[in-house]
């Protein structure tokens, strides 16, 4: 029994460390862990310059080999300091953790994978509740839900710029040709997108007078269309949302993290947290 108590207090602590930004010990954690993180993504930056690899080729990488080990220890320590460790394995953080985990051991097999390690950037998204960000943590939720609930209106404005760049592509195949450079529909939607886009690499234009004033409009077309979603996400954005929680608290039993302000007990499975 006393070796049972003597575990069970073991993960609670872990657990504590590892998953709440609330104690100290939590804080210093996630502190280190941020900076091992900006250390990592300095490594691969650093490794890509071919000068600074072939000096100290040997340094970047024993330094990468250090902390995916550290990482790897890291991700074992979440999965084993909680009861419901698939919880934790399937979530966002969980996925990303894993993924900023396995390229270093992939490129003992796939050459070139270890550059995928810059993934670990992904990671730095903790910071959030490290430094008590709740409030821009709040906004990026709201701007989430306005692109959920805008998504229906985006998905018809995009159905309607792709009809719009096949006609434009077709006519302007037609009336400009091959001989301007116009080869084919395809190759003429190409042009479409990136006029309509308001990009203009230049590769293609049109020499007709014709086809000239059918760009012109398309490119006067363009500056409108780039506003339609912007206004369509900004009046959901503006509509008044009430149901953000900043609680930052994990719970150690189901790990669950989505609990309403002020909470003492876990809002799915009503362990004290």
């Amino acid at each position: 029994m006393k070796k049972q108590k003597d575990i069970k207090d073991w993960k609670y602590k872990l657990h504590e460390i590892i998953y709440e930004a609330d104690t100290p010990n939590g804080k210093l954690f996630d502190i280190i862990l941020i900076l091992t993180i900006i250390a990592s993504i300095l490594l691969v930056m650093l490794e890509s310059v071919e000068s600074f690899d072939k000096n100290y080729h040997d340094f970047l990488n024993i330094s990468e080999w250090i902390i995916t080990v550290l990482f790897t220890i890291e991700y074992i320590a979440r999965i084993i300091s909680i009861k419901k460790p698939q919880k934790y394995i399937f979530s966002f953080y969980g996925i990303i953790d894993l993924l900023a985990t396995i390229p270093k051991y992939l490129s003992l097999i796939f050459v070139g994978t270890h550059a995928l390690v810059a993934l670990r950037a992904l990671r730095l998204l903790r910071i959030f509740r490290i430094l008590k960000l709740t409030r821009y943590l709040g906004a990026s939720k709201t701007l989430a839900s306005a692109l959920k609930a805008s998504r229906i209106k985006i998905a018809v404005f995009l159905f309607v710029v792709i009809l719009l760049t096949v006609v434009l592509g077709t006519v302007m195949y037609l009336v400009e040709g091959p001989v301007n450079g116009f080869t084919s529909i395809p190759y003429s939607m190409y042009w479409a997108i990136v006029t309509l886009t308001t990009v203009g690499y230049g590769d293609i234009s049109p020499h007709t007078p014709t086809g000239q004033f059918i760009a012109s409009i398309v490119m006067i077309l363009g500056y409108g269309i780039i506003a339609i979603p912007t206004g369509i996400v900004t009046a959901e954005m503006a509509k008044p949302d009430t149901n953000i929680q900043l609680n930052t608290l994990h719970c150690k039993h189901c790990g669950e993290d989505k609990h309403l302000d002020n909470s003492e007990y876990c809002n799915k499975c009503g362990k004290k947290l």
